[in-house]
């Protein structure tokens, strides 16, 4: 099982301190809500037609066989934080009938509610003053424009001073000057006009393959072009097609990502951060980020970029 690492910012050297937070390794969780999906929700509309034709006829089968698929972490957040996970996945969603509330969704809904998720979070990092997380809100599946509205609200509420704004270099120091502790990432043009201080979507490098040696392909493939040059997402997760799903009911994302894991956390212990004219990785996203020494390994690979650290 994966050790803890709840303060592991406060620990960076100091040298690290002033490194611009998209030049660190960052360990973050690939659709971080997916441990609390719904098994009596709806197919979300977005997914492919085929799927929600099934599910109509047969949910006590498809949802369950989703849900297994789908589900791509096991812990609330503040445990992920606990493991050392800096970067959250977010994909939020308006449940139908559900007119009050948002929840986050992964092929079917979830149980948990934004609100409920961000107030954890929120009451995690007021217990650890110098951890900073990014939030990547994303997907807003049937999100209406009052949705949008109330949810940036509550977040100005929720996080209020500890929000870092888009027009900073954040750095370890400079956060801790200043009190901030979260970054909020938005996937919304329209919202981002009207909020110049929330950061843009982060581009997540995803090789939508189940074929881990793909997925590493791919990413040297991007890297060879060099990288992002704010924020951006190395993602370790593999990805089924629906046919393949469908036909394996009783299989799930857990038993393909743990036959991967040793290949994918190979590659990443090779990576380096930094400013490299060749794809230095920033953030690298996994699933099931309990199940290994993962976000011990993102975090070693800051002390590469120390004077006579390892290479």
């Amino acid at each position: 099982m994966e050790e803890e690492n709840p303060d592991w910012m406060s620990l960076l050297p100091g040298e690290l301190q002033e490194v611009p937070l998209w030049n660190l390794a960052v360990p973050g969780s690939h659709d971080s809500m997916s441990f609390c999906l719904d098994v009596s929700s709806p197919v979300l509309k977005s997914e492919p037609r085929l799927l929600r034709v099934i599910d109509r006829c047969l949910p006590c089968w498809t949802r369950p066989c989703i849900a297994r698929w789908a589900t791509t972490q096991q812990s609330v957040l503040t445990h992920q934080c606990d493991l050392g996970i800096r970067f959250f996945d977010l994909r939020i969603a308006r449940k139908p009938k559900r007119e009050s509330e948002l929840f986050f969704a992964h092929g079917v809904y979830t149980l948990m509610t934004v609100k409920e998720a961000l107030d954890e979070l929120a009451t995690w990092l007021d217990a650890h003053p110098k951890e900073i997380v990014i939030i990547s809100c994303s997907h807003f599946e049937s999100l209406t424009d009052e949705d949008h509205a109330d949810l940036v609200e509550f977040l100005f509420m929720l996080f209020g001073n500890k929000l870092c704004p888009s027009n900073d270099i954040p750095t370890l120091g400079s956060c801790w000057s200043r009190g901030q502790q979260v970054v909020v990432s938005y996937a919304d043009q329209q919202v981002l006009l009207q909020h110049p201080e929330l950061w843009p979507g982060i581009p997540y490098w995803y090789a939508d393959s189940p074929d881990p040696k793909k997925v590493i392909a791919y990413l040297e493939e991007q890297k060879s072009k060099g990288r992002p040059a704010g924020f951006y997402v190395s993602g370790l997760n593999l990805t089924e097609d629906t046919p393949y799903v469908l036909l394996h009911p009783l299989q799930s994302m857990k038993k393909i990502t743990m036959k991967a894991l040793s290949l994918l956390l190979g590659w990443a212990s090779e990576q380096k951060p930094g400013e490299l004219e060749v794809g230095g990785v920033n953030i690298l996203c996994c699933d099931f980020v309990g199940v290994s020494q993962f976000c011990s390994l993102v975090i070693g690979l800051n002390y590469k970029l120390l004077k006579g650290g390892p290479v």
